[in-house]
């Protein structure tokens, strides 16, 4: 049985969805152009993930192998209706700009596999956590993502932060480049795949050094204790 610890780090970097999995490339790559889109499916996606790893996990021994991925498929949809309806009515703008991708959490491939693979065998407690683990690894790449296209493609970051958090945030914007003329490589489904290249990229350099270290840790002459030679040449 995997722990916490294990649970968290597995979600948030050893198995993450974005990028190491590679689950969820839709919505990834199309709504990530900006900081409030990629927070705005990153926060809907993690709370579909949770609560429906905890329904699955609740109903794990009273659904029969031969309805079971069925079953998870309603559980999914009904909960994807259900944010899709509070953001009509709270951040409605914000649905309008996200679109088709709110709707289609249901088939995202990182939600059925976590329910499939995880919440189908784990506690109700667990489940919950390794959703929402999941869901905030993916939720980390989906906002790094969108601050770096934001960014490099208008030289602002915190731009229109008032459709997720309302009247409080019209002035959040912040800009980081004055006069910047603008990349709209950066902006486009393009830019969204060479970035999503260069975080993968860069995930496994800092994977390949984290084991670089630890096998010189663990090699024998690390391990092996400097020892004293008196000059009689006997070894203490």
């Amino acid at each position: 049985m995997a722990s916490y610890r294990e649970i968290a780090v597995n979600g948030l970097w050893r198995n993450n969805p974005g990028l190491v999995q590679l689950l969820g490339l839709c919505p990834l790559l199309g709504v990530s152009n900006s900081m409030v889109n990629a927070l705005g499916m990153g926060i809907a996606t993690a709370l579909v993930l949770a609560f429906s790893n905890a329904a699955v996990a609740l109903i794990r021994n009273q659904v029969s192998d031969a309805v079971r991925l069925p079953v998870f498929v309603l559980i999914i949809a009904a909960l994807t209706t259900c944010i899709e309806l509070l953001m009509q009515a709270f951040t409605y703008q914000l649905y309008q700009i996200l679109g088709i991708f709110i709707p289609l959490i249901t088939t995202n491939c990182i939600i059925l596999g976590r329910a499939e693979a995880f919440a189908a065998k784990n506690s109700v407690a667990k489940a919950s956590f390794d959703g929402l683990m999941m869901g905030a690894g993916f939720g980390l790449v989906l906002l790094a993502l969108g601050t770096l296209r934001e960014l490099l493609g208008t030289g602002m970051l915190l731009s229109n932060m008032q459709l997720l958090f309302g009247s409080v945030a019209a002035n959040w914007q912040i800009t980081l480049l004055p006069n910047y003329p603008g990349f709209l490589l950066a902006i486009l489904p393009p830019g969204a795949f060479l970035l999503l290249g260069l975080l993968i990229a860069a995930k496994n350099q800092l994977d390949a050094r984290a084991l670089e270290r630890a096998k010189i840790d663990q090699s024998p002459l690390a391990a092996t204790p400097s020892r004293r030679v008196r000059v009689t040449g006997v070894i203490e």
